[in-house]
């Protein structure tokens, strides 16, 4: 048996054990999927730049996973971060937990250790909340909730149940319970 011989021989044996091993494995494969397959996609380590009608930034979204079910286009995220720019296009931080994003991207629902930081701004004063669970409305530039929130900024601290927020002109109320500590002292 010459050398070419040989090879083919080896060559057509490999063949014939790959083709046996795909059709052997095919049924394992599509098993294991399992959860996998009401998934369109699913993104590790990344970062969502959305822009508005004009072509400008809305919403920034940065996390470590992201899947998107098949079914409804829904997207459930690891550990957010939204960053959300202001009218000077300076950005909210946004966190959670886990967060949502409807079909269409015109919400957002933040859950678990929700925290929102304000722009870091010369010459204004750092604003800072913490809440349960927080709804957000990328197009309008509207947050809500109607958990119990803490706000702060130097010599000023709030509390209260409820809570709406415009990110672009930084007003913000709490809507129940609210109680208000002032250490003149502090905001200096």
């Amino acid at each position: 048996m010459n050398l070419r011989t040989a090879l083919g021989i080896g060559l057509l044996v490999a063949a014939a054990f790959t083709g046996w091993l795909a059709l052997h494995d095919r049924d394992k494969g599509t098993a294991e999927v399992g959860d996998d397959a009401t998934k369109d996609y699913v993104l590790h380590d990344f970062q969502i730049v959305a822009l508005d009608e004009q072509g400008k930034e809305s919403t920034t979204l940065r996390a470590p996973l992201l899947e998107r079910a098949r079914s409804d286009e829904t997207m459930n995220i690891t550990t957010p971060l939204f960053l959300l720019p202001d009218q000077d296009g300076n950005h909210w931080e946004l966190r959670g937990d886990s967060g949502w994003v409807s079909a269409k991207g015109d919400q957002l629902k933040l859950t678990g250790n929700v925290s929102g930081d304000s722009p870091k701004v010369a010459g204004t004063p750092p604003t800072t909340f913490r809440t349960d669970h927080l709804d957000v409305f990328p197009k309008e530039n509207r947050a809500k909730t109607d958990a119990r929130v803490t706000m702060t900024r130097p010599g000023l601290s709030q509390t209260g149940v409820g809570f709406e927020a415009d990110m672009k002109t930084r007003q913000y109320k709490l809507l129940s319970q609210v109680k208000t500590r002032y250490e003149p002292n502090a905001a200096r």
